[in-house]
């Protein structure tokens, strides 16, 4: 048990303040839940929805998800859009994933980002 403890490559500091506490990937992902999320995947489309859970392939499900896909022929606007509700997006389709957070938020999900670059799960942060 001591060696599971004493691993810091699954674990990461972030500091709230003036505390500082581990994290391991399991809570880190719990405090991205029920987060709006957009996902890009290799077609172009992008999702839009609230995550709802990631499994152990990266394979992601979104709630309430919206589909985007840009149009090429000429109508009013750009971008259609769809209402599909519960998706699984696989992870071998995964382009981009992007999660709506604080400022404080997005600093200490950076800093996860920067400390494990074996990540299987990349998160960017937008405003």
């Amino acid at each position: 048990m001591e060696q599971g403890a004493e691993s810091s490559s699954s674990q990461m500091e972030i500091s709230d303040g003036s505390k500082s506490t581990k994290l391991d990937p399991v809570t880190r992902v719990k405090k991205l839940l029920f987060r709006r999320m957009l996902v890009g995947i290799k077609d172009g489309r992008f999702f839009l929805g609230n995550f709802y859970c990631i499994d152990k392939q990266g394979n992601i499900i979104l709630q309430d998800a919206v589909e985007y896909r840009s149009t090429q022929r000429s109508s009013p606007s750009p971008v259609e859009q769809r209402c599909l509700g519960l998706i699984l997006i696989p992870s071998s389709c995964r382009t981009s994933c992007h999660v709506d957070c604080s400022i404080e938020e997005k600093l200490s999900l950076l800093m996860i980002q920067d400390n494990s670059s074996t990540s299987d799960f990349p998160a960017s942060v937008v405003a």
